[in-house]
C-alpha cells in the first residue's frame, strides 16, 4: 500500500495535460493548457483568466497553476489556462499585445470558443483580478454556467458592465479578501447590489494574491463547491494508485 500525499503547495496530481494554441477573431495566436481527468470526462471546466500581464499575472500565476495540479484528479474538472495577448509565462509567449482590457475580448472568446469545439461541459469562467473585469465586461452573454471572481478590482467594469448581468440565467460568486488591496468586502457588496443573484464571499485573513496554502485551499473549495459540489470539501490527502505488476 503506498502513503497519502499530503497536499501541499507543490504537488501536481495526475492529468491528462495538453499544450494548446488558441487563435483570436483577429488573427493572434495563444498559448494555452487543457489539463483533463485521467482516464474520464469531466464534470465541469474552467476557463480561467489571469491576472494584470503588465503587473506580473499570466497563466502560471498561483492560483491557477494549482487549480490545474489538482482539480482534474480531485474534483473530475478540466482545467484551461492560457495567456492572453503579449503576455509572458514559463509556457510561452503569446501573439499580440497587451489591450488594455479592450481587445482582450477576443482572448477570452477566443478560449470559450475551443472549449465548446472540444465539447468540455459545464464551462465556468473563472477570473482574477483582472481577469475579472474580462468575465463581467464579456461573458453575460456568452455560452457559460457562470462566472466565479477572485480579487475583483472593479477597475475596468463599470456599472453598465454589472448591469447586464441583472437577470442574468449565468450564476456569479465573488471571493473577496477581507486584507484586499483594491475592494474589500464591505464595499464589494454594496458595489454587486446591482446584481441580486450574485454571491459575495468574504474571505477572512485573505489578501488580493491568496498567498499561503490555507488560501489556495479555501479558493479551490470554493469553486468546487460551486462547480461540482459533489467533490466538495477537496481532501487534504492523496493516495496514488497501486501500480499493476
Amino acid at each position: 500500500m503506498s502513503t497519502p500525499i499530503e497536499i501541499r503547495s507543490g504537488v501536481e496530481l495526475p492529468a491528462d495535460r495538453e499544450a494548446i494554441t488558441l487563435t483570436t477573431s483577429d488573427g493572434l495566436e495563444l498559448i494555452g493548457e487543457l489539463a483533463m481527468p485521467v482516464g474520464k470526462q469531466p464534470v465541469a471546466t474552467l476557463v480561467t483568466l489571469h491576472p494584470l500581464p503588465t503587473h506580473g499575472g499570466f497563466m502560471d500565476s498561483h492560483i491557477y497553476r494549482k487549480a490545474s495540479n489538482r482539480l482534474p484528479e480531485l474534483a473530475d474538472i478540466a482545467v484551461l489556462r492560457f495567456n492572453t495577448r503579449g503576455t509572458t509565462s514559463p509556457h510561452g509567449t503569446s501573439q499580440g499585445f497587451f489591450g488594455e482590457g479592450i481587445t482582450e475580448q477576443h482572448d477570452l472568446e477566443a478560449a470559450l470558443n475551443f472549449a465548446i469545439s472540444r465539447n468540455l461541459p459545464n464551462i465556468w469562467l473563472v477570473g482574477w483580478s483582472f481577469g475579472t473585469e474580462l468575465a463581467l465586461k464579456y461573458g453575460y452573454d456568452k455560452n457559460i454556467v457562470g462566472a466565479i471572481l477572485l480579487s475583483p478590482p472593479l477597475h475596468r467594469a463599470t456599472d453598465e458592465d454589472l448591469d447586464r448581468w441583472t437577470g442574468n440565467s449565468r450564476e456569479l460568486m465573488a471571493l473577496v479578501p477581507e486584507h484586499d488591496d483594491y475592494l474589500k468586502p464591505a464595499e464589494a457588496t454594496l458595489r454587486f447590489a446591482r446584481i441580486p443573484h450574485l454571491e459575495v464571499i468574504g474571505v477572512e485573513g485573505a489578501k488580493h494574491l491568496w498567498v499561503g496554502e490555507s488560501s489556495t485551499t479555501r479558493v479551490l473549495n470554493e469553486i468546487v463547491r460551486r462547480v461540482n459540489p459533489s467533490a466538495y470539501p477537496l481532501p487534504e490527502t492523496w493516495q496514488p494508485k497501486a501500480k499493476l505488476n
